[in-house]
């Protein structure tokens, strides 16, 4: 085999790195180890001056493999195969080292140590360099449809923006009709329409797309195939519908958080969630608490959200509560409102509409974190007691005649679609895009997308521009009519395979199966079924199954490297 031509690319990160480790003896470290032939530094590799550098010194030295140490793989393993395949090297002879959160964030009282680790790193990465070969997509045939789970704002929004790209789509929702939480508001800020309104128009564009098949009581029970041609099984009410797609887009929603009994005294009366004070507020019935109109309300924001439970910003609270209590002072004339708050975060245009709310005459209090407001009632009257930060610290106690809880998102229980779709959940129950910028509506699962507040907190206007975004990259792919699996997958060698069948109880995706050769059985991997998730394996007691990318030999020669004795530098003690 003849000698490696490799280029070694150590990010600073613009301190993140480099502040904690010395990159510039790194890059000295393994500037001459075998088949290095370029070792740099840079300050951000993923920068587009940097990319174009490594694009230039692929072609100018003839560089058949490419090692950047940086930062998580996560984030920008797309950007340098990219880079790669630009400069016409295959993108799987790249290797993304991580000596950020690996290293420089994880030793950062030890600079030393975080050098010497981060040498080995760099060092595992181009043995493992060495040993790659061009590897190559499997191409298939997708299927010209979508199935939209989900029937609120995203999910019809999405609906309708595959349909109007001429392709077909199933769209189902759990409930007896499509709505969301949306259909259920009235006036909405800043476009001054209603909620109600708006779904009843996404609804007046739906029954005109006659691509568009929409099931409500309905549930997806079973998913099956492959990336790109999937099949789903909808369940609507005794009957099953098999449908055929390419893509699946997950807009499922969210439930409001529901306050226990006595939590900022809920249960009292004239003590409410903003949800219920809403539907107080579109009523055309006056607003009236007590056998009166209310002359004082109080606000008590982050009720949760940001707390043990839920340790996540549910983002659209604060506009919303805001909101909700201009509406009240046009319903209920010269009406005193206390917004009690942790901090404030109308962002955007609705900047606006908090200036509105202050002018109106609505007074802002700031309680610490750990010092949430106290809800009373002596048996005639409510009252709210905070010490506002604002002021010093100053106890204050408003007598109110409602409180409003603003209560936050959380994610709905979706237990049984989640298996159904190996959906990656996060710790905070939302599922899980793969990178938040990147790749913001994309999950680990091959077509399976994420739109909406099933990702996490948003609002209205947000949720639908997901919706869009999904539909873009459903569209990139299925109007295509060709999509691109990862080559990095698993593969048999037969001629050491016992066929004990272990593989298949261990694939999670049902993409091995047992095949009659010379006499005997042995393990078959479906190209198109299979993650790479590497599960089969570990369970092989023949060693006959290699994971593409990631094989025995390569994982063998990356511990070799980092097992060895650095050479002493001079600057190293």
């Amino acid at each position: 085999m003849s000698e490696r031509r490799i280029g070694v690319y150590v990010c600073q990160c613009g301190g993140n790195i480099s502040d904690y480790v010395d990159v510039e003896q790194v890059v000295g470290a393994v500037a001459n180890d075998p088949g290095v032939v370029v070792a740099r530094t840079a300050m951000f590799t993923c920068s587009d001056a940097t990319q174009q550098e490594i694009e230039a010194d692929i072609r100018e030295q003839q560089l058949d493999g490419l090692v950047v140490a940086s930062c998580s793989p996560k984030l920008h393993t797309f950007t340098f195969r990219e880079a790669a395949r630009r400069a016409g090297l295959n993108p799987y002879e790249y290797t993304q080292v991580n000596i950020r959160e690996q290293c420089s964030w994880t030793h950062t009282d030890d600079r030393t140590g975080a050098t010497r680790k981060a040498m080995q790193l760099v060092r595992a990465g181009i043995a493992r360099t060495r040993l790659t070969e061009p590897l190559e997509p499997t191409a298939v045939q997708t299927t010209p449809s979508a199935l939209v789970i989900g029937g609120g704002v995203a999910g019809m929004r999405a609906a309708i923006g595959l349909a109007d790209l001429g392709l077909g789509v199933f769209l189902v929702e759990r409930e007896a009709r499509l709505c969301g939480h949306t259909g259920e508001l009235g006036e909405l800020f800043p476009n001054a329409g209603t909620g109600s309104g708006l779904v009843a128009r996404l609804l007046e564009q739906i029954r005109e797309r006659p691509q568009i098949a929409v099931f409500t009581s309905a549930e997806v029970t079973a998913k099956s195939g492959t990336y790109g041609n999937y099949r789903a099984v909808i369940r609507a009410g005794e009957e099953s519908i098999h449908a055929e797609i390419g893509q699946i887009i997950v807009a499922t929603g969210f439930d409001s958080y529901e306050p226990a009994a006595g939590e900022y005294g809920y249960g009292i009366q004239g003590v409410l969630t903003l949800p219920e004070f809403r539907r107080m507020l579109d009523s055309r019935e006056d607003l009236i608490v007590g056998g009166r109109k209310p002359e004082s309300i109080a606000y008590v924001y982050c009720v949760g959200s940001r707390c043990e439970e839920h340790p996540y910003c549910s983002r659209f609270c604060c506009s919303a509560a805001v909101h909700a209590s201009l509406l009240a002072s046009d319903r209920v004339a010269g009406v005193r409102q206390y917004h009690l708050y942790r901090d404030m975060r109308t962002y955007g245009r609705n900047e606006l509409m908090l200036s509105e709310s202050r002018e109106r005459g609505s007074l802002y209090l700031k309680f610490a974190d750990g010092d949430p407001p106290e809800v009373t009632h002596d048996g005639q009257r409510l009252s709210v007691t905070v010490r506002d930060q604002l002021t010093g610290g100053d106890e204050l106690t408003i007598p109110a005649d409602l409180v409003v809880l603003v209560t936050g998102m959380v994610p709905q229980a979706n237990d049984r679609l989640v298996k159904t779709l190996k959906l990656p959940v996060g710790g905070d129950g939302f599922f899980n895009e793969i990178h938040p910028k990147l790749r913001p509506v994309e999950t680990v699962v091959d077509g399976v997308l994420i739109a909406g507040a099933c990702q996490g907190p948003k609002t209205v206007a947000e949720s639908v521009t997901s919706g869009l975004a999904a539909v873009s990259q459903t569209a990139a792919v299925l109007k295509r009519g060709v999509a691109e699996l990862d080559p990095q997958i698993a593969t048999v060698h037969a001629s050491a395979c016992s066929g004990c069948g272990a593989c298949v109880e261990a694939c999670p995706f049902g993409a091995i199966s047992m095949i009659a050769r010379d006499g005997g059985e042995v393990a078959q991997i479906d190209r198109a079924g299979c993650k790479g998730c590497g599960a089969c394996a570990p369970v092989c007691g023949e060693d006959a199954i290699d994971l593409l990318g990631y094989t025995d030999g390569q994982v063998r020669a990356m511990i070799d490297a980092l097992i060895q004795i650095p050479p002493t530098h001079p600057h190293l003690p």
